[in-house]
C-alpha cells in the first residue's frame, strides 16, 4: 500500500459488512497510476501488444458491422456483446500487473486461467453494465421525445444538448463509480461482485475530486485512441488497465481479504 495516501475513517458501521475501507487519496494520485501503469506496459510489452491488438480488433469489428448495416438497434446489440467481453479482457490485463507486482513473469495462460475462473463474476458485472446501458438508451429516447428538435431552432438544439448531456453524465458517473476499482478487486481477492461494486462506489464518494481527474484522464486517452482510427487503443487500453490496477491497490484496504490462488 502506498505511503502517499492516508486511511480514511471508513464507512458507517451498518455498511461495513458490504464495503471495503478505502484511503484518502491525494489529488495527483492518477498521474502516479499512469506512471506505474506505463512501467508495467514496458515490463510486459508482448502481452500488452497482444491484448491491445485484440481490443482494437473487436472495436473495429463492432464499428464496421454497425456502419455497414446502418442500424442503431444492431449497434446497441453489438455494443452490448462487447460489454460482456470487455470485463474478461480487463481481468486478463489485471493479471499481468498482479503477477508483476508479485515478482512473477506474466504468462498468457495465467491471464486466460484467471479470466475463466472469474467468468461468473465478470458476467454479473457485465449484466449490471448492460442494464445501465439499456436505461441510458431509454433515457435518451425520452429526451428526444420531450425536447423535440425543430430545423433552424437554435434554442431547442441547445436545450436538447444540455438535457441530454446532463442525463448522460449521470449514467456515465454511475458506471465509472461502480467499476473503477471493482474489477481489479475481484481479480485479486475472494470477494463477490456486489461487495466490489459497493466498495468502488464508496471509494469514489470519499475521493470525489481525485476520481474526477482519473475519469477525465481515462475519457481523454480513450478519445485519443478512437481519434487515431482505433490504432491508439493498442497501446492505450493495456496502459489504462495497468493503471487501473494500481488505482485499486492504492485505494482499497484489502490486506485482510483472502487472495485468489
Amino acid at each position: 500500500m502506498s505511503t502517499e495516501s492516508t486511511p480514511s475513517s471508513g464507512p458507517p458501521p451498518d455498511f461495513q459488512a458490504l464495503v471495503v475501507p478505502c484511503v484518502d487519496l491525494q489529488p495527483g494520485a492518477p498521474l502516479r497510476w499512469l506512471r506505474k501503469g506505463w512501467q508495467d506496459w514496458r515490463r510486459a510489452p508482448g502481452l500488452s501488444l497482444l491484448f491491445g491488438l485484440l481490443i482494437a480488433a473487436v472495436s473495429i469489428l463492432v464499428s464496421a458491422v454497425a456502419w455497414w448495416l446502418g442500424r442503431f438497434a444492431l449497434l446497441a446489440a453489438l455494443l452490448s456483446g462487447f460489454v460482456f467481453i470487455a470485463p474478461l479482457l480487463a481481468v486478463g490485463l489485471y493479471c499481468v500487473s498482479r503477477q508483476l507486482e508479485a515478482g512473477q513473469t506474466p504468462r498468457l495462460a495465467d491471464s486466460f486461467s484467471l479470466a475463466r475462473r472469474l467468468l461468473g463474476q465478470a458476467g454479473v458485472f457485465a449484466l449490471a453494465q448492460f442494464v445501465i446501458l439499456l436505461l441510458w438508451s431509454r433515457a435518451g429516447m425520452m429526451v428526444s421525445a420531450l425536447v423535440p428538435l425543430r430545423p433552424g431552432d437554435l434554442q431547442a438544439l441547445l436545450e436538447f444538448l444540455a438535457v441530454g448531456s446532463a442525463i448522460g453524465s449521470l449514467f456515465a458517473a454511475l458506471t465509472f463509480a461502480v467499476s473503477v476499482v471493482s474489477l481489479p478487486m475481484i481479480a485479486d481477492r475472494e470477494v463477490d461482485m456486489i461487495t466490489a461494486c459497493l466498495s468502488s462506489l464508496h471509494a469514489v464518494m470519499r475521493n470525489k475530486w481525485t476520481m474526477l481527474l482519473w475519469a477525465v484522464l481515462i475519457a481523454g486517452l480513450t478519445a485519443i485512441g478512437f481519434a487515431t482510427a482505433f490504432l491508439g487503443l493498442i497501446v492505450l487500453m493495456p496502459w489504462l488497465a495497468y493503471a487501473s490496477w494500481h488505482a485499486y491497490r492504492e485505494t482499497l484496504i484489502v490486506d485482510d481479504l483472502p487472495r485468489l490462488g
